[in-house]
């Protein structure tokens, strides 16, 4: 019997404590898969693979400006920052459906993914996404 298979979600702490016993260098790896926050759905993303090397983020951000969004990487992440000023007179809505908060969305980015290109039109931010693909590995062709 492997050592691993005795382990069910029962024993996930006991499990997590081996790992991080035995596993140099992977504390930080493990704190960001297990306390990152996805509770938040908000502002609505689609995430759409192009080909093995390509993908596309597009977040729909209706209401905001170019000004009011900030798209950066930091320590292998990629974050978006929408920042709304709140009006100062509250308006008399019948409804409100359209959600216009400030907010900030991040997604963890493998080391060999990096942001190609950025751009926003008609409240669409799109971000391009590629795999960076060593010289050794890249497709050649001979003949």
């Amino acid at each position: 019997m492997n050592s691993l298979q005795r382990y069910h979600s029962a024993n996930l702490p006991e499990l997590m404590k081996i790992i991080n016993r035995n596993g140099i260098g992977m504390d930080e790896y493990l704190n960001r898969f297990f306390n990152d926050d996805y509770s938040s759905n908000y502002p609505p993303y689609n995430l759409i693979t192009l080909n093995n090397h390509e993908s596309r983020l597009e977040i729909a951000l209706a209401g905001f400006k170019k000004k009011d969004v900030n798209v950066y990487t930091e320590y292998g992440r990629l974050i978006v920052e929408g920042n709304r000023e709140e009006k100062a007179e509250p308006e008399n809505y019948t409804h409100r459906g359209l959600a216009q908060r400030s907010f900030t969305r991040q997604w963890t980015l493998s080391d060999d993914t990096k942001v190609e290109d950025v751009k926003f039109e008609d409240g669409m931010l799109t971000i391009k996404l590629g795999k960076v693909v060593p010289e050794h590995h890249a497709k050649k062709e001979y003949l």
